[in-house]
């Protein structure tokens, strides 16, 4: 068994922490306190072909392989969760979406521009009461004159503030739940779509999070993928977002455990370090073998993403692991740093806030539990 990067994987994996480092962590902060979409950044990131890190070069994408796409979260997300997350709903639930179910007017007309980072895509699956479950969609699209009418609102869209597509689902045949949902390809400046500002969130804030109210009429060239076949769509495109989470809970928690690192070993309590004390050690040890082990399931969802059509069960292992090691760490790293991690505008309570996120969204931690036992149960006997 060889568990080594590739050079490719570990020179992209460089470059990508260069830039992190340079450009996205001196923004980190002043993200997290404005709130502000980083536009800027993203721009950049382009730059880096991390808009399209997975998608065809072809398609003026970079082409990369998925265990490099999930590095390069890993590291964005160590310098910005937000930031991270941004890139992670534009790259797996649009444009890889794009790339697999679009036909060639939906390639020619956004894919390119997506991995470019001329566009912004954003993903409205989730509903007030259709989060977790979320075949229990009550967007409605009804067909009428060669195309569809979409009337509903969808809640917690991600990237929404500066989006110029979005992927929107929508029941077509209500009542039947997932045998019933289309997936369409919506620029944002169609009429009928009203953008409502979210209330504020605990974390990872800057992501352009907003409501979004439809009704709109699109034409039939709008449909992304069969018609009544949209939910097992969206659950592919969470398989490949679900692995990019993951890897941003990795970068959080290893900022988390840097910034514990730093201190304990630099304060001093009755005339030595702290990190000389036993109980710091521990703390410090357990995580960084949880996120380790974290490390190790992400890396074998996202080459099992590369190598397979169906990764959901990896992808929910991964999801699940790192966002409760990383939640750990966060916590073992604001317990270290005591008061001066407690207060606010220290990295640690940014950290402590924008990891909570990645137990949430793109499927809580129990719907993660769900989809293991699922495929454990199916396996007995």
């Amino acid at each position: 068994m060889i568990l080594e990067l590739t050079p490719e994987q570990e020179s992209f994996k460089r470059s990508i922490e260069e830039f992190a480092r340079e450009v996205v962590a001196p923004r980190a902060a002043a993200i997290d306190e404005s709130g502000a979409f980083p536009a800027d950044v993203l721009r950049a990131a382009a730059g880096r072909g991390l808009l399209g890190v997975t998608i065809p070069t072809a398609w003026d994408g970079a082409g990369r392989d998925y265990v490099s796409y999930a590095l390069a979260i890993e590291a964005i997300a160590r310098a910005s969760a937000t930031v991270a997350v941004a890139l992670s709903v534009t790259n797996s639930l649009v444009a890889e979406l794009i790339a697999h179910a679009g036909r060639a007017p939906h390639k020619e007309r956004w894919l390119r521009r997506l991995a470019r980072g001329e566009a912004i895509g954003a993903f409205a699956l989730s509903e007030a009461d259709a989060g977790t479950d979320a075949a229990n969609q009550q967007t409605k699209a009804v067909r009428s004159h060669g195309g569809y009418r979409v009337t509903g609102r969808k809640v917690w869209v991600a990237n929404a503030e500066a989006a110029a597509v979005v992927v929107v689902f929508a029941a077509t045949r209500p009542g039947l739940r997932a045998q019933g949902v289309t997936a369409f390809l919506v620029p944002m400046d169609t009429p009928g779509i009203t953008r409502r500002a979210r209330n504020d969130s605990l974390g990872v804030r800057g992501l352009g999070c907003m409501d979004l109210d439809f009704d709109v009429t699109v034409e039939d060239e709008a449909v992304l993928g069969p018609v009544d076949q949209g939910f097992p769509l969206a659950m592919w495109a969470l398989e490949g977002g679900r692995i990019a989470i993951a890897a941003q809970a990795l970068g959080i928690g290893e900022a988390a455990v840097d910034e514990a690192l730093a201190y304990a070993k630099t304060r001093e309590t009755f005339g030595q370090p702290i990190a000389t004390y036993q109980a710091i050690q521990w703390m410090l040890a357990d995580s960084a073998t949880e996120l380790a082990a974290a490390r190790m399931l992400t890396l074998k969802a996202a080459a099992a993403k590369g190598r397979q059509e169906k990764a959901g069960f990896e992808a929910a292992m991964a999801k699940l692991a790192a966002s409760e090691a990383a939640h750990k760490a966060a916590d073992k790293a604001m317990q270290i740093l005591a008061s001066a991690g407690y207060r606010r505008g220290s990295v640690v309570e940014r950290l402590f806030r924008d990891v909570r996120a990645t137990e949430i969204y793109q499927g809580t931690s129990e719907a993660q539990r769900m989809i293991i036992a699922a495929k454990v149960l199916g396996g007995i006997g």
